[in-house]
C-alpha cells in the first residue's frame, strides 16, 4: 500500500514517526503551515518557519525515504493578530519556491472580518502564481462555516476545482462534493473524523476527489491514520484501486496543479546547514 499524507504537520513529530511512517507506507507528504500554538509576536517568526518547512523538514523526511512538500500561508487563527498580518506582504517570495504546492492553510477558524479579508488575499496569491490552495473549514458550526468559504471561493479568481476543502464529515461533505472542490477529511483520535466514519462516508459518497489525512500535530494524533483507513477500506470490501485512488493517487492528482511534485526521493546529505538528526555521532 502506498501512501501520501496531504495534511500532517512533521514539524511538531518525531523521527520515529517518519520512521513508523516509512514502514506503513507513507511515500510522500505535504506540511501544511499552521499555528505556532502560542501567539506568534512578528513576521520574523513566520520566515524562519517557512524557511524550515522548506529546509529542515525536507531533509529530516529524506533520511526515512519520504518526499516532503509544503504549503505556504498565513493560518486562518493567526489572521486574527495584527502582529502577524505583516507577513501576508511576505508570501510572495515564498510562493515561487519548487517545492511549495499550494498556498494554504487558509480559510476559517472564527469566520472573522480580519480571516474574511486574509481569506480573499490568499484565494488571489494562489491565482496570481498558478497555485491550488488548501482551505481550512472551521471546527465550530461547520455547516454555515463551509457555505461562507464556497461563497468566498466562487468570488475569488481561482477556480473551485483548484481547491481543497478540508476537515469535511456528515454535515458538509454533500455540499463540498457538489461545488467541485476536492473532499478533504481529517481521521484523528477523540475529534474529526474516525477510520469507520470515513469508510462509511467513501461508501455513500465514492472515493472520487477524497483526500485522506492525519493532520497529526503536537496535539494528541496518530501520523498512521492514513493507513488505518486503508486496511479498514480493504476489510470493509473496497478494492487495492480504491484504496490507491484515496491515499496516493488523488493527493498526487491534486498537489500535482501545481506542477511542483517531485516525488522521487533522493536521501539528502548527512547534513542539513551543519545539522544532524544524529545526537552523539560523528
Amino acid at each position: 500500500m502506498r501512501i501520501f499524507d496531504p495534511h500532517i504537520h512533521m514539524t511538531s513529530r518525531t523521527t520515529d514517526d517518519y520512521e513508523a511512517m516509512h514502514a506503513a507506507g507513507v511515500r510522500a507528504l505535504v506540511e501544511p503551515s499552521f499555528w505556532l500554538g502560542q501567539p506568534r509576536t512578528s513576521p520574523a517568526s513566520f520566515r524562519d518557519y517557512f524557511d524550515a518547512l522548506l529546509g529542515w523538514e525536507p531533509f529530516r523526511a529524506a533520511q526515512y525515504g519520504i518526499a516532503h512538500h509544503c504549503t505556504i500561508a498565513l493560518n486562518p487563527k493567526e489572521a486574527n493578530d495584527p502582529r502577524c498580518l505583516p507577513v501576508l506582504d511576505e508570501l510572495p517570495r515564498y510562493l515561487v519556491k519548487d517545492r511549495v504546492v499550494a498556498v494554504g492553510e487558509i480559510g476559517y477558524d472564527s469566520m472573522t472580518p480580519a480571516e474574511d479579508t486574509a481569506f480573499a488575499a490568499q484565494l488571489q496569491l494562489a491565482a496570481d502564481h498558478g497555485l491550488p490552495a488548501l482551505v481550512h473549514t472551521p471546527h465550530r458550526d461547520k455547516l454555515a462555516g463551509l457555505r461562507r468559504t464556497l461563497d468566498v471561493v466562487r468570488e475569488s479568481a481561482l477556480p473551485t476545482d483548484r481547491v481543497l476543502v478540508d476537515h469535511l464529515n456528515e454535515t458538509t461533505v454533500e455540499e463540498a462534493k457538489d461545488s467541485g472542490a476536492w473532499l478533504g477529511f481529517s481521521v484523528y483520535p477523540d475529534t474529526k473524523m474516525d477510520e469507520a466514519r470515513m469508510v462509511a462516508l467513501l461508501r455513500e459518497y465514492g472515493p472520487e476527489r477524497v483526500l485522506v489525512n492525519s493532520a497529526a500535530d503536537w496535539g494528541r494524533s496518530d501520523p498512521l491514520k492514513t493507513r488505518k483507513v486503508g486496511d479498514l477500506m480493504l476489510a470493509e470490501g473496497f478494492t487495492e484501486d480504491d484504496v490507491d485512488l484515496v491515499l496516493w493517487r488523488n493527493p498526487v492528482a491534486f498537489y500535482g496543479l501545481s506542477g511542483r511534485l517531485e516525488l522521487d526521493v533522493t536521501r539528502a546529505d548527512a547534513t542539513h546547514e551543519g545539522n544532524s538528526i544524529l545526537r552523539g555521532g560523528e
